[in-house]
């Protein structure tokens, strides 16, 4: 891992910071997750272990410190880093398939949803809410959420791995 790398990855993550205190919350105090969404981008650009594990910890201890979801802080560490864990494993892989852009942006939707199932059942277990809040707020905030993620990842990835490949910057997308 060298400094370039961490730089790329700081500025990923304080772009996923700001967007996250811009964005408002509802559902019962959930925020759509565009902090995940940043993470993604991280470990598309950077596939490997190192990478992904400070990416999802600096992740989720920042969504965690931020979080307006009651008890969110340790289910906000444990769902980003299962989360990170599991997109890098798929990444790997499908190495070939993850440079067309509509697998990627795919992968990036049902990663957010995977997210958002992960934050909810430990944010469940672990603050002791209802059971029953799982339903509701799987639809009204982790599947808006997941379609917004795609979304922006559709829009946003192109434009970051345009700027990387003028820069002469090596990551797994510029050298796709």
């Amino acid at each position: 891992m060298n400094t370039k790398n961490l730089v790329i990855m700081a500025l990923l993550v304080g772009v996923g910071t700001v967007l996250y205190f811009v964005i408002p919350g509802y559902g019962g105090g959930m925020k759509p997750d565009f902090m995940v969404l940043m993470m993604f981008i991280g470990i598309l650009l950077f596939p490997t272990f190192k990478e992904m594990f400070v990416l999802s910890i600096s992740t989720g201890v920042l969504s965690g410190l931020f979080s307006t979801f009651p008890g969110g802080f340790v289910p906000n560490i444990i769902d980003k880093l299962i989360t990170g864990i599991v997109f890098l494993v798929v990444v790997l892989l499908l190495k070939h398939l993850v440079t067309n852009l509509i697998v990627s942006t795919l992968l990036v939707g049902l990663g957010t949803i995977l997210s958002g199932t992960i934050f909810l059942i430990s944010a469940i277990l672990i603050a002791n809410l209802p059971p029953e809040s799982f339903a509701a707020l799987f639809v009204t905030v982790v599947l808006v959420t997941g379609g917004l993620n795609a979304l922006a990842f559709f829009i946003i990835y192109p434009i970051i791995t345009n700027i990387l490949k003028r820069s002469k910057f090596i990551t797994a997308a510029t050298q796709a």
